[in-house]
């Protein structure tokens, strides 16, 4: 891996932090606002190959249900660092838990780079009318997208600001793409009272719905 992606876009984003540097947080402008992220497929992080088919469905989600996947918080924000925890989700999920692939459909490290998880969610997103069956919150994998945040968010830990802003950009998008309303994000234990999923990511919600929406205008 190179370490540093290429910058294939760059993108002024207003009421944020200015010119943003960093590959993944930049995109190109939609006339509604939303900003088409620079996703690194599965290919891109050299994933492994499903174990079974994944299964596509014929229809668009309805809503968003945000993860984090306790792994360290890290100080790390580089590219490859990204690509190291998609292999190491992927690999807890199709190893320790007996799935077909990652659970999530998409991750954001904490350096602010996104990895797409189940394969073919990024293509599905990009049509904007179907999407693949996840794994990530029983009962909910059929009509909802998993964004999966890197880092352990207990205890005090916040998101660093470019993993943050990257979180609303692509909320942004996916909420575009599918016709989803921002009110209609969620966090992991909204659906199982037995898990504290994403942490204080879920209290950060309805700052995320408002980001969303002014971004979507």
């Amino acid at each position: 891996m190179n370490g540093e992606k290429p910058l294939r876009r760059r993108l002024l984003i207003t009421g944020t932090a200015g010119l943003v540097a960093t590959g993944a947080l930049t995109g190109t402008a939609r006339a509604s606002g939303a900003v088409e992220p620079d996703v690194d497929s599965t290919s891109e992080w050299n994933a492994r190959p499903p174990r079974g088919n994944v299964t596509v469905l014929g229809y668009r989600p309805d809503r968003i249900i945000v993860h984090h996947t306790v792994s360290a918080n890290t100080s790390d924000l580089s590219r490859d660092r990204a690509h190291a925890h998609a292999h190491w989700v992927q690999d807890l999920h199709m190893d320790d838990n007996g799935w077909i692939d990652t659970g999530y459909h998409f991750a954001v490290s904490r350096g602010g780079w996104i990895t797409e998880g189940r394969h073919g969610s990024l293509r599905t997103l990009t049509g904007g009318t179907s999407f693949v069956l996840g794994a990530h919150t029983s009962g909910q994998n059929d009509r909802a997208v998993g964004i999966a945040c890197e880092g352990s968010y207990h205890a005090g830990a916040v998101p660093p600001q470019a993993q943050w802003e990257v979180l609303v950009i692509l909320c942004a998008y996916v909420c575009e793409r599918y016709g989803i309303a921002p009110a209609r994000m969620y966090g992991h234990k909204d659906y199982n009272t037995g898990t504290l999923c994403p942490g204080v990511l879920h209290d950060m919600l309805p700052r995320l719905r408002e980001e969303v929406a002014a971004r979507l205008g």
